[in-house]
């Protein structure tokens, strides 16, 4: 039945007896100073263990940073809170799709429905957060997983890095569904002055995270990891959430936007985990490397945490040049 199916064509070119055994083409023969022994390169054996060492491995010889110990053993567990963590999120799990947008495209939509500065409030907090969870997974992904040395909080960080997939992709649910000028805003973190501060503030504080060469090892570099720690989970994870998930919240309670401030509580629920955890991994930095935590150290963060705070304000003032959703920008800075 098949063969029936093909054309004649077909069939003449799947048919070996047919092949010109007379094909005036000559076969290669090698002559014998032609052939030459394939030389294949020796390959290094990777060692499943250091050489010579087959001893368990024990909670005292796992350590934050510079371990070096196996990191493919999970288990003993030394900070069971980092593992807890990762069973909280992965029972926290979510999806964008799971929430019913259909309200918010109509009140959008609608001439009246929202005024011109809820409507800012909106655009701005999609456009500063659906950037910046994307540097987040960047600077997880590329840095702060290989600079962690245990496991157990390793196994929280590949959680994490799935959440901020997420809630980039809820960012980009809610601007699809919307109907948003997608190049407007996914622009903002270039062209509007207070998100930009902030983008450029956070890449600036976390760049070493990236940076393929950096490693630790010493007080100096050792030092560089902790204060891109600070700039990243303290002000970028902590700090730049704080006025534009109070905006969407608030506008949510008062009936408006449902979907995308439900969205916007999941993310709030995964984002203070993602706090929670980067304060107990700069803690415990902290508390196996007290020689880092220097006046002069603690001095630099402090400053750091000022910074952000100041931006923050900025960015509320933007948002909020008039009062809205019963706050203003002075309530915010308060």
């Amino acid at each position: 039945m098949g063969q029936a199916l093909l054309s004649l064509e077909a069939r003449e070119l799947l048919d070996w007896n047919s092949y010109n055994t007379e094909d005036p083409i000559e076969a290669y023969t090698p002559t014998p100073e032609k052939l030459v022994e394939p030389v294949l390169p020796v390959l290094p054996v990777v060692p499943v263990l250091p050489e010579g060492d087959t001893s368990r491995i024990s909670v005292d010889e796992k350590a934050m940073i510079n371990c070096r110990a196996d990191l493919n053993q999970l288990v003993p567990l030394k900070y069971d809170w980092a593992w807890g963590k990762y069973l909280d999120g992965c029972a926290n799990h979510w999806m964008p799709q799971e929430v019913n947008m259909t309200a918010d495209v109509a009140l959008w939509r609608a001439k009246e429905g929202l005024s011109d500065d809820e409507r800012r409030i909106i655009m701005r907090s999609l456009g500063y957060f659906s950037t910046a969870d994307s540097l987040v997974a960047n600077n997880l992904v590329l840095g702060i997983y290989r600079l962690i040395t245990n496991p157990e909080c390793r196994q929280y960080l590949l959680r994490q890095a799935f959440e901020e997939a997420i809630h980039t992709h809820a960012y980009q649910y809610c601007i699809e569904s919307l109907g948003m000028d997608e190049g407007e805003v996914f622009n903002m973190y270039r062209e509007v002055p207070s998100v930009a501060d902030k983008a450029v503030w956070s890449l600036g504080h976390t760049k070493d995270l990236s940076d393929p060469t950096f490693t630790t090892g010493t007080v100096e570099t050792d030092q560089t990891l902790l204060r891109n720690l600070i700039g990243f989970y303290a002000v970028t994870e902590g700090i730049f959430f704080y006025c534009g998930f109070t905006q969407i919240l608030s506008m949510g309670r008062r009936n408006k936007m449902t979907g995308v401030a439900e969205q916007f509580q999941y993310i709030l629920r995964d984002e203070s985990m993602h706090l929670n955890f980067g304060i107990d991994v700069i803690n415990q930095i902290k508390n196996e490397n007290p020689h880092l935590w220097s006046a002069d150290f603690q001095a630099e963060a402090r400053q750091m945490i000022k910074e952000g705070t100041e931006l923050e304000i900025a960015y509320a003032e933007d948002t909020m040049p008039r009062g809205v959703l019963g706050m203003n920008a002075a309530i915010m800075t308060e």
